[in-house]
This record gives structure tokens, sequence and C-alpha cells, in this order.
């Protein structure tokens, strides 16, 4: 439509029971909602009422800080998020009651199988007809590399090289039956059409996988793909394969810079910068006035003691003891990490531009994971969101609550009303799968 204003696209990434690593401490949080799936729920349905294009989980598949555990680091005792329910099982019996609201889980691509995550993520996506998404990372916890096996985190090149061709494996799985092969003809006795099956005979450094599939084409033809890397091998894996990418932006202009970096690698793979909705993370605190807000902020922060603000940095940090550094000194040099590279350059270049202490870096990133905090007013809110939007840093955003369910509420029934009062944001769902609520084109096919 002429004229018609650009559209915000919303997530709702549920870091249960909080994302701020001292929210399940707070007054009014519920504690145990990791474990609770009633409240999984309660959050999925919230959001789809508020019709935000998704919900999201993270996961990964180890104790977060186990290795620090196993040392002896009684810090780790007072974390959350240590304990979850698998992500896509999770999706699936969510799938039953909602209706319209995508469904996005990570799964590894460094300790998966390709055809058990094509046969997962199809599943999910007929059971939901057509809402289902696949986070695809390469595993940034270095924790996770014992549970299978290994005695250090594979390396980071090497886990980019694989995570190229298991996406190629399970994309092509996902196209091994055209939308007509099942002709379950009672009278002929024939089930499926054979020329409508193909074998994807897969013969890689990495994979070999004969396939087909055992799941038939799915209803938005296939899964979402979303990704979360922004070094540059995962910028370029972003291009190449994501529908959505899921980012830590803090400032305009870098997230301009990472918008318009991302998009324009796309050619490089017959692909245009329309098919890639780029999410930056949010976390939001909201009152009433901007000085209620903040002692909401503040109240947040004081229940955070520095000793587990500094073991939460530490995963950022291997190679350097941070608890040898004094507390209100710079932060100090990091080497290159193997895990989590750009996480830890995000934090570093906020250290470096604010001037922060090792102390205060160590409580901002605990605060928000290294996302952005916005701390105000709905109007500020909703101001902040629609200037990225308009100026090219981001198509929309992951909404990452401190705890639940509070927070979550109040943004849900504060600011996207404003957003929708402005326009820039829908009164009602486009269609019926998750590709339609966000605007994307269907992938091309073999059979096509």
């Amino acid at each position: 439509m002429a004229g018609r204003k650009p559209q915000l696209k919303l997530g709702a990434f549920l870091s249960v029971p909080g994302n701020h690593l001292a929210g399940w401490r707070h007054p009014d949080a519920v504690p145990d909602c990791d474990m609770d799936f009633a409240w999984y729920m309660r959050l999925a349905q919230m959001a789809e009422r508020h019709l935000y294009d998704t919900i999201f989980f993270q996961d990964t598949v180890a104790v977060a800080g186990s290795d620090a555990l196993k040392a002896g680091d009684r810090t780790r005792t007072r974390l959350s998020r240590i304990v979850k329910l698998e992500p896509t099982a999770t999706l699936a019996a969510l799938a039953v009651g909602t209706s319209r609201i995508g469904l996005v889980a990570t799964a590894t691509t460094t300790f998966n199988e390709p055809y058990n995550i094509a046969r997962r993520f199809a599943t999910i996506d007929h059971i939901s007809k057509g809402r289902c998404g696949w986070n695809l990372v390469t595993s940034q916890i270095e924790d996770e590399a014992g549970n299978f096996g290994l005695d250090t985190h594979v390396d980071h090149a090497l886990r980019y090289e694989r995570a190229i061709e298991f996406y190629e494996v399970v994309s092509g799985l996902w196209d091994s039956w055209a939308e007509d092969a099942f002709l379950r003809d009672k009278e002929s006795g024939v089930w499926f059409d054979p020329d409508r099956m193909r074998f994807l005979d897969h013969k890689g450094k990495h994979f070999a996988c004969r396939g087909p599939l055992n799941v038939p084409r799915t209803p938005q033809g296939r899964p979402i793909v979303a990704q979360a890397g922004s070094s540059e091998p995962g910028k370029e894996l972003a291009a190449r394969t994501a529908d959505v990418v899921f980012t830590a932006q803090t400032e305009l202009q870098a997230a301009q810079e990472f918008y318009a970096d991302v998009k324009g690698r796309t050619y490089r793979y017959g692909r245009t910068p329309d098919d890639i909705k780029i999410m930056p993370g949010i976390t939001p605190v909201l009152g009433r006035t901007m000085a209620e807000a903040q002692e909401k902020y503040d109240q947040l922060q004081s229940l955070l003691p520095d000793e587990v603000a500094l073991a939460a940095l530490a995963r950022f940090t291997r190679g350097v003891d941070i608890f040898s550094y004094p507390l209100h000194g710079p932060m100090p040099e990091l080497p290159e990490a193997n895990s989590a590279k750009s996480r830890q350059k995000l934090i570093m270049d906020m250290a470096r531009k604010g001037n922060l202490s090792l102390i205060q870096t160590a409580r901002a990133v605990s605060a928000a994971q290294g996302h952005r905090v916005l701390v105000g007013t709905p109007d500020y809110i909703a101001d902040e969101l629609e200037e990225w939007l308009r100026k090219g840093g981001a198509d929309g955003f992951n909404v990452i609550c401190n705890y639940y369910p509070g927070p979550f509420q109040d943004f849900s029934e504060m600011v996207i009303p404003e957003l929708q009062r402005r326009g820039i944001f829908r009164t009602e769902y486009e269609g019926t799968t998750l590709r339609e609520n966000l605007g994307l084109r269907a992938p091309p096919s073999v059979w096509t």
C-alpha cells in the first residue's frame, strides 16, 4: 500500500525465569516458571493475544558455568537459568494451545545431527500448521563440550564450517518431497508417487546423509531459520541461511552498520535484503515516569551481588582471571575468545566507550547479557523502537524481560498499544503461518 508506514516485528524472547541475573529475586518474580509448563503456556498465549510475531527459546546443552562449579566456584549456585525444559518438545506442546504466533527454538549444529534436526523442526511445523522456526547456532558456551566427549570446545572457524554444511543437509532434507507427492489413492493402492520424492545423497566433509526425510514438505515450505551470530563468520552464515537474525546491539550507529552489512551480503547467495528480518534484543524497564522506571532498575541492580556479576562476566573472559583485577579499575584487555566472539567484542566496546570499570562492566552485562536496556516510560520506549525502525537499525526487536510475568505484561499492555497508535505495529495477524506474518517469501524449492 502506497505510503504505508514500515511495520515493526516483535519477538517474545522468553528467557525464563528472567534475563537479569538477579531478576528471580524480585518480590514479584515467579522463580520456578523455568520448569512450570503452565507458565510457558500463559506467556505464549499472552504474546499471541498481543500479536507478537514469535516466541523464542534460547538453549544450551549444558549447565552454564558447570566447569567453574566443578572447580569449586560456589558463586554459580546463586545464578538462575541453570535448568530449563528442552525447547523443541516445549514448542510442540505450545503449538496445540496457540494458533497464530510463531514458535522458535535454538538447536546447535555442533552437538546435533542434521537428520534429527530436520525431522524435529519439520514435525513441529506440521503440528503448528506452519509456525515453526529453528534458531541455528554453533554453541557459544564451552561447558557444552564436556557433555559430548570433548575436552575443549570445537574451534570457532570449524564450528561455522560445520554449521554451513549442516544447514545444507537440513534444507536439502526439507525438500525431500514435492507437495503433491502423497496420493493416498485407495482405489489404486498407491500411497505416494516415487517420482515426487528425492534422495539427498549428501557426502561432505562433516556429514553423509542419504535421505529422504520421513516427514513431508511443511505447511510454510520449510521452517523459518533464525541465526544469532554477529562475528564475521556469523554474519556470512546469516546472509546465506537466515530468515531472521537475532543480535545484540546497544547503539543506533553500530546497529545500522550491522543491518546494512548483513543485508548487503545477501546478494552473494541469490537473495535480497528483504529476505532477512533483523531483530536486536531489548530489555524494557517501564515506569509511569522516567524516575519511576529508573527506581525499578536500581531496585533490580541492588539485588545483584558483585561477585555474582563477576562470575557472569567471567564466561566471556576465558584466559584472563578477572577476579584478580581491582573491581574499580579499568576493564582488562581480553584475548580473542573461542566462544561468543561477537558478544565479547560488544562488551569490550561498551566498556571502552563508557569508560567503565571492571565491576561496572560486569553489572551492565549481568543486567541484560549484552542487550540494550531501555529504562523509561511507554512513550520513551516506543520512540526508541520507532527511531531504530525508521533509520535502518532494525526490522523489529526481541523483548527480553528481567523477570516474569510482570515486565512482559507491562510491555505488552503499555508499549504495544502505543506502537499500534503510531501505525507501526499490526492490529491483527496478516496470515496463518510465521512466514506470512513476518512478510517473508517462500524459499525456492527443487520442486518449483
